[in-house]
């Protein structure tokens, strides 16, 4: 398998990959996007940092990439919906930073609240001006967190021990946590209010972009100082140079741009109470062996087929875990796709029911390879096991993924109901002793067919003869069998037959069974 690396990374994440002898690792800096495009059908994983701009056309060429990996936080640089569409997916490092953005962001507020910058510069250039620099103190002062993950949290936990209170602004926090680490949860335009200080640690996105601005300064404090560490566009710069222009803030520290490098003609350089560093929050030593550490051993896990982690388009595996789930992830996309294969009518709704040991698991790396299948006879290459869920919410499909705890007719099993405007379709499928798929039930019919290559399913009336009627015009045809189940409501009522045979079947022999006596329904599969 073949690995390339793009941006610099630590000696220390390159051993890994290199003492993987299944890998063929390839370094290639400063390369243009031209160059990239060109080169990036050869592999099957790409790690970059910042640097390099993994963009929709680069991928659209990347025939064999199943990973890309970014040493950092945040995946600002990759499409993330080229890549999900693609089937690609997409990794970072999340914790291999913390400590250095956390330190880099209290030294920020420290610096702001000091004047440090200003007075450096000042004695440099033979000035002594002690009362020109006078600062404020952190104690006692209130320190406001928007984003309260891995590093809003850190920061947090640095601002409690200077004396300082912490609010925080985070919907996907829940109180009992914000109460265990001593913090105390509030809406954003109450945090804008109160707040001495505003740091923001939140990715950038739609719904983020722009989030401080205009309406959000006039709510704040005169003395308030913002800082921001996180991402370059979540402060809208143009009401932020204006905030400061018009002394209705006391000062901002800036880590990160809307565009990087900051724009010469940027009001903001003309500013005495803005102070700024070029994207410095990850740049410490530690912090770049730890994110090339964390990438590589990712990355070298995903492809070794051991788990994935960290991933933006794709749910947390780790290798145990997956172990575990394999065999289920190969049961349901086998019974997605004998299914989207029979389903009659336009699919709106789908439920996928977990009943037994599975149920202890995250079972989403299940439902995306179930829906795959289902979707799969439908739309072919355009869906894929990382998109598939995406795909069907395009499509107006609603997924509703369901643990059950009650006892089940099978002890462990995956149910699916998919219902249509026409006729809705229940199919249950478990695993034999020696963990291989089986269909256990179609609609109301129990059977134990075997999804895999090509099946013949036949609806007939229960009637005796039709086993040998078919087993002759197969081997009129010279189609071999490999297997037959049989299954059926009651005796003499609507009975199934799943025919595994080893090769295709012509659409001649499949009219030749449609017309046998008591067929009902014919269709050839392919699991």
């Amino acid at each position: 398998m073949k690995i390339l690396i793009s941006d610099q990374l630590a000696d220390e994440g390159l051993a890994i990959l290199k003492a993987v002898k299944e890998f063929t690792v390839d370094y290639k800096y400063d390369l243009t996007p031209e160059q990239l495009k060109a080169i990036i059908k050869d592999y099957d994983a790409l790690i970059v940092r910042s640097s390099t701009k993994v963009t929709a056309d680069i991928i659209a060429a990347a025939n064999r990439l199943k990973f890309i990996g970014r040493a950092g936080v945040g995946l600002d640089n990759v499409d993330l919906k080229a890549a999900t569409q693609k089937g690609i997916v997409a990794m970072n490092t999340p914790a291999g930073n913390t400590t250095s953005t956390a330190e880099h962001t209290m030294s920020m507020i420290l610096a702001l609240s000091r004047n440090i910058p200003q007075a450096c510069a000042s004695v440099k250039a033979g000035k002594w001006e002690r009362s020109k620099f006078g600062g404020v103190e952190l104690h006692g002062k209130t320190l406001g967190v928007v984003g309260f993950g891995r590093i809003g949290s850190t920061v947090s936990r640095y601002a409690k021990a200077f004396g300082m209170s912490v609010i925080v602004f985070d919907p996907y926090i829940s109180l009992e946590v914000a109460a265990n680490l001593g913090v105390k949860m509030v809406d954003l335009k109450t945090l804008l209010k109160d707040a001495d200080y505003i740091t923001v640690h939140i990715p950038k996105s739609a719904e983020t972009k722009n989030l401080i601005g205009e309406n959000e300064f006039k709510l704040m404090k005169k003395t308030v100082r913002l800082i921001n560490c996180a991402r370059g566009g979540i402060v809208d710069e143009a009401a932020l140079a204006k905030a400061l222009q018009e002394k209705r803030i006391a000062g901002c520290a800036l880590d990160v741009f809307d565009q990087e490098p900051l724009q010469a003609d940027s009001p903001l350089l003309k500013l005495d109470n803005c102070i700024m560093t070029p994207h410095l929050g990850a740049s410490t030593s530690e912090a770049q062996i730890n994110v090339a550490i964390e990438i590589a051993e990712s990355i070298r896990n995903a492809l070794l087929g051991k788990g994935i982690i960290n991933a933006a388009n794709f749910p947390t595996v780790d290798a145990e875990a997956y172990k575990s789930l394999e065999p289920y992830i190969n049961l349901g996309y086998r019974m997605g796709k004998f299914a989207g294969q029979l389903i009659n009518g336009r699919i709106s709704a789908v439920k996928i029911t977990y009943g037994g040991v599975i149920g202890k698991y995250k079972v989403a790396p299940v439902t995306l390879s179930l829906v795959n299948g289902l979707l799969t006879p439908i739309l072919g290459e355009t869906v894929n096991f990382i998109n598939a869920l995406d795909v069907a919410k395009e499509r107006a499909i609603d997924v509703q993924e369901v643990i059950s705890s009650k006892e089940e007719e099978f002890v462990n099993a995956i149910r699916v109901e998919a219902k249509t405007d026409k006729d809705p379709f229940v199919i249950l499928g478990t695993l034999s002793a020696n963990q291989q798929p089986r269909i256990v039930k179609i609609n109301n019919v129990y059977m134990e067919a075997i999804p895999d290559g090509y099946i013949l399913f036949i609806q007939n009336n229960d009637k005796p003869g039709l086993v040998g009627a078919i087993g002759t015009l197969l081997a009129e045809a010279k189609i071999n069998i490999a297997g037959i189940t049989l299954g059926r409501e009651a005796p003499g009522g609507l009975a199934i037959s799943a025919v595994n045979v080893d090769s295709d079947v012509p659409e001649k022999t499949i009219e030749r069974l449609r017309g046998t006596k008591d067929v009902l329904y014919v269709k050839l599969l392919k699991v």
